[in-house]
């Protein structure tokens, strides 16, 4: 390989201080360019774009094997392992959901890869397996990632991922006989499955080109209606828009099948909202709420009328109502509207609204009547976050709460009388007692206040000290709230501190707090992780010696960002399937879709130049960085592996040899959704062994 020094293969030996040191690969060099406005741009590793070549394949094996070279060194690496591996060793449980008269219910025995999905005939009835993925694959690498029921129960429609992909293919099963239908579904992306009489409707692309399916751009999706035991080239084309290939559409139907709704979208935020009457034989879809400044979320049609719940002149959300017979968006009516709090989510469960308030990053949950008048407030066990489920007319719910020192648990609730009892409560071993869990809000650079939440062990002392993890997002109106983990019990036992702070750029505080994290204001986001990290050091919690920053995709962004703007506060660095090069990320499957937070290089010479002075990969120049380990995945087609590629290889350029710059790129594997347990444990403990060791942590396991 002409990239590939063999004088230069993996040399991971001890130094003279007893600690790894690494010898990387040489990796080639082109004279690829662009020009952006006059401005030429180098991108030298051009060539590593192409994820599938037999070149970059080699680069990866030899990344690995000087990245896994180091880790062995590592003399805890096993002992967490096991600690880990004992740790998720326990029944996971999800929230039951009822479908003519039965309940279903996914469950982890504990270190099955993918959790089972059971049916029960009674909440007192033996569960009976209805659907167990781990026997479609050797490996746990085939992930359920969606469902649905028919209305009347008799046939199960659901998706499948292969390697974390989010290309997914739909199967239709016999509940009854527990048969596979012939029906076969190919190339969806962004789906729901949605029923409607004997078929469903779903959301999908044309079949791409050969070799480019993890890679090329996604254009031109579509609704498509299935009917059973009908091949996919049968399916009705239900609705595209063949005049802007680069938006995304997907279709719901009331639960009373009376409506089809629509929803179209350029981004990752805003939509428009389309209606069609299915109890009219021809009639089409009709636009009801123009895109796309705002975001239309339907609830539900119920009582005649249609809940929706939308930020449409309230940054922090209303619930309005629609006339069918009068929908467009002129007449549409408040019954629930804008607060000072964000309103989350609604629902209607037992012939009553459920409304889910967000305030300072923590869920409240109350009940209104349909018409909008308050009850009550649901009590929860204590600050934390709640997701409620049930039927419209059911007077039964299930809700399911959990807090940084609360595992999941599940709780069933009597909607008449305001009551709830215990479901399922988690068995991880784990006593909440032994914990703290604070929130502090700290000033970033331009004052403004923003929150963070501190979790570690009863009696850590405030003396610059304590290894610290801090944790970040800040982007796509993604609102990080209280949850449990285990992976993060192991460095909170050794004394770690555990930190996530609340970005502009999120949804924490409504879509005002979303919009000041966004394009031209995007750098907001890296000044309020830096200021958490400075909180963090001035408060005595930990030091730039012992703080470690962790991010994943925009979050990947984040950490890349902070590390090359601020590369002496931080020790250890831990970007995760990020988005690094910001001036091609919209070239690659759906990186256009999110133009709506960064903006992109072309639109403008201010645009492009603000997103090349802060994009992780051309802001690397020689010097110390922190300790890093970059992570993706070989089958990443969200945030495709390039960005991960060219950042490592730039990093170990540019590094002066101080810290170590790896890169651990998992093979069979996505962006992160449907990760198999193993697969989980394996890089959960390569990250947390690689951050422990770096923060000089010297755990007993």
């Amino acid at each position: 390989m002409k990239y590939l020094n063999l004088l230069f293969i993996v040399a991971v030996m001890y130094s003279c201080a007893n600690k790894p040191t690494v010898e990387y690969p040489e990796t080639r060099m082109d004279t690829v360019s662009d020009t952006y406005f006059g401005e030429t741009v180098a991108d030298p590793y051009r060539w590593l774009e192409d994820d599938r070549s037999t070149e970059t394949e080699a680069w990866v094996a030899e990344q690995n094997k000087v990245t896994y070279g180091y880790l062995e060194q590592i003399p805890f690496r096993n002992g967490l392992k096991e600690r880990l591996t004992g740790l998720m060793d326990y029944p996971k449980y999800g929230s039951p959901s009822k479908v003519a008269g039965k309940y279903y219910f996914y469950k982890n025995d504990g270190l099955q890869n993918q959790s089972v999905l059971y049916e029960l005939d009674s909440l007192k009835a033996e569960p009976k397996v209805l659907l167990d993925p781990n026997t479609l694959s050797s490996d746990g690498t085939v992930a359920l990632s969606g469902l649905a029921f028919s209305k009347d129960g008799k046939y199960l429609a659901y998706s499948i991922a292969r390697s974390g992909s989010d290309w997914n293919e739909i199967y239709v099963m016999d509940v009854a006989t527990r048969t596979l239908m012939s029906d076969k579904i190919e190339w969806v992306k962004f789906s729901g499955i949605s029923w409607q009489g004997d078929g469903f409707y779903y959301s999908a692309y044309s079949k791409p080109e050969a070799g480019k399916e993890y890679s090329n751009k996604n254009e031109y999706h579509k609704v498509f209606y299935h009917t059973i035991g009908q091949t996919q080239a049968q399916d009705l084309l239900v609705f595209e828009n063949k005049d802007f290939p680069l938006r995304n559409v997907g279709a719901g139907v009331s639960e009373d099948e009376k409506f089809l709704f629509i929803t179209e979208t350029e981004s990752t935020s805003g939509n428009s909202l389309w209606i069609k009457d299915l109890t009219k034989a021809g009639s089409k879809p009709v636009q009801i709420a123009p895109g796309f400044e705002s975001d239309f979320n339907v609830i539900e049609h119920y009582n005649g009328k249609i809940f929706v719940l939308t930020n449409y002149k309230a940054p922090n959300q209303q619930l309005m109502v629609v006339d069918p017979a009068m929908p467009q968006l002129e007449n549409w009516t408040t019954i629930v509207p804008e607060s000072d709090k964000v309103l989350e989510t609604a629902s209607i469960i037992g012939g009553r609204l459920f409304i889910k308030y967000l305030r300072d990053a923590s869920h409240h949950l109350y009940a209104f009547t349909t018409e909008g008048s308050p009850l009550h407030e649901v009590e929860l066990p204590t600050i934390g976050t709640v997701g409620i489920s049930g039927d419209m007319d059911d007077n039964e719910a299930f809700y399911t709460f959990t807090s940084y020192t609360f595992p999941p648990t599940i709780y069933r609730y009597n909607v008449a009388d305001n009551t709830a009892e215990l479901f399922r409560k988690s068995e991880v071993s784990f006593n909440p007692e032994d914990y703290v869990s604070e929130q502090v809000f700290f000033t970033s650079k331009d004052g403004t206040k923003v929150p963070m939440s501190i979790t570690y062990k009863k009696g850590i002392k405030k003396n610059g000290k304590n290894p610290t993890m801090l944790y970040g997002y800040g982007g796509f109106n993604i609102s990080l709230l209280p949850g449990f983990s285990v992976v993060r019990i192991p460095f909170l036992e050794q004394g770690g501190i555990y930190a996530i702070a609340n970005l502009r750029g999120g949804g924490e505080y409504g879509e005002t707090w979303h919009k000041a994290g966004t394009k031209m204001q995007k750098q907001n986001v890296f000044d309020d992780f830096i200021a958490a990290a400075e909180y963090l050091i001035s408060e005595k919690y930990t030091s730039s010696k012992k703080l470690a920053i962790n991010g994943g995709s925009n979050g990947g962004l984040l950490v890349g960002a902070a590390m090359t703007q601020r590369p002496e506060l931080f020790a250890v660095a831990i970007p995760e399937v990020g988005v690094l090069d910001m001036l091609r990320y919209q070239k690659f499957t759906i990186g256009w879709a999110w133009a709506s937070d960064y903006g992109t290089s072309e639109e403008s010479k201010e645009m492009f130049e603000y997103l090349k002075g802060y994009s992780p990969l051309h802001n690397v120049k020689e010097g110390a960085y922190p300790a890093t380990l970059v992570t993706t995945g070989d089958h990443d087609d969200r945030v495709v592996p390039a960005h991960s590629f060219k950042f490592a290889a730039t990093l170990q350029k540019a590094n002066d040899g101080t810290n170590p710059s790896l890169i651990r790129i998992d093979v069979n594997a996505g962006h992160g959704a449907g990760k198999p347990t193993g697969k989980i444990i394996d890089a959960q403990t390569d990250v947390w062994s690689f951050v422990m060791y770096n923060l000089g942590m010297k755990p007993k396991f």
